[in-house]
């Protein structure tokens, strides 16, 4: 009979997901919370989420890609319409004043921007400016999961602020981004702000770090006082060689397939950046940022989750960050997957305040 030590050798060298077992999905790996497993199950993403029929990628025809991305934004967007968020004693849209605003835009466009306060406070509260997830290009601003997310933040004591921000190619929602938080600096006052942060998940990741890396290269880094990226869609890297991945960001194979597929992203990037022109520019893919182009950006929280296909381009940033000398923490959330925090509210409860709080502890850091 062997030692127990030489099980327990054997075991720990077992590769993590599908780098060990091919066929593993976030249903059946033994790291996923249990938890968590019944949501998974009941909206039918335990499995391996399958690649495209079509794969599709930059340079490929235009009219293809639109086509895919519009039946992708479909396809999420009723499961974004559908999650169950509800939780006993909910009270997501009471005791909260919104206001709605307009803004003009860099193309003369309308930008809608959703001010979100707890009614029962008075003086200035850390301001989250939200930007929501869809690598840039699919997901509407307003839809339940956004909205209560922003709801949950203003009843934790921010005032949240929602960017209806364009999907599209580079640089258009950037540039978007980048007008709504200049409007929300010169209104600071007007709108009771102790501190204003960007916060965003997955392409609102790379959107938040994008847009303090515009503000520094123009000279009004100072509307931003910090950046909280939660699982960051930020290198590009989708449509890499397999050995590459392995070799540089290991999660894009490991958790390959746990709701965020590589050659679904490769789609996505190719409607952000069509002919891959912008690779390796940090404003498009912030993961190409150099230290030097990192080096006096204000506190960064990089947030990343333990089965998500994204996790190791976020851990490597976040050393990137710290190598710049950028106040930097960052954690990594263990058994979820790509998004959960926000998406779980109901399975996950104690996760989902955990972000909250995190947020909002960050926010509070930063008042000026």
């Amino acid at each position: 009979m062997p030692a127990l030590r030489d099980i327990a050798k054997a075991a720990f060298c077992i590769a993590p997901g599908r780098l060990g077992s091919p066929t593993l999905g976030p249903g059946t790996d033994p790291r996923t919370r249990t938890d968590l497993l019944p949501g998974l199950t009941s909206l039918q993403i335990d499995g391996i989420a399958p690649p495209p029929e079509v794969p599709l990628g930059r340079g490929d025809d235009p009219a293809a890609i639109a086509e895919a991305l519009a039946a992708t934004d479909a396809s999420f967007s009723i499961i974004y319409e559908n999650f169950p968020l509800e939780l006993p004693g909910d009270n997501t849209a009471s005791n909260l004043t919104i206001i709605d605003e307009t803004i003009q835009g860099p193309d003369s466009n309308d930008l809608h921007i959703r001010v979100i306060r707890p009614s029962d406070t008075t003086g200035p509260l850390p301001g989250v400016l939200y930007i929501h997830g869809g690598g840039m290009v699919i997901l509407a601003t307003r839809n339940p999961v956004h909205d209560i997310w922003c709801e949950d933040l203003a009843h934790a004591g921010a005032v949240a602020i929602q960017v209806d921000f364009r999907n599209g190619p580079f640089p258009m929602g950037l540039n978007d981004c980048a007008a709504v938080i200049r409007w929300v600096h010169a209104n600071r006052n007007r709108l009771g702000l102790a501190s204003l942060i960007l916060q965003g998940e997955s392409g609102g990741g790379n959107l938040a770090i994008a847009s303090a890396l515009k503000a520094k290269r123009e000279g009004w880094a100072d509307a931003i006082d910090g950046v909280y990226a939660s699982v960051p869609y930020i290198s590009g890297a989708y449509d890499w060689p397999e050995e590459q991945m392995l070799a540089e960001l290991p999660s894009l194979v490991e958790n390959n397939g746990y709701l965020l597929d590589t050659a679904a992203m490769t789609i996505l990037m190719a409607g952000y950046d069509p002919i891959g022109e912008h690779a390796k520019d940090p404003l498009a893919w912030p993961y190409a940022a150099s230290v030097g182009d990192l080096r006096g950006l204000p506190p960064h929280v990089i947030a990343i989750n333990e089965l998500d296909p994204l996790r190791d381009e976020g851990v490597a940033f976040a050393r990137r960050l710290v190598e710049a000398g950028v106040k930097t923490t960052n954690h990594i959330k263990l058994g979820i997957i790509h998004g959960a925090e926000l998406l779980f509210r109901q399975a996950i409860p104690e996760v989902r305040e955990f972000a909250v709080a995190d947020i909002m502890r960050f926010a509070k850091s930063v008042a000026v």
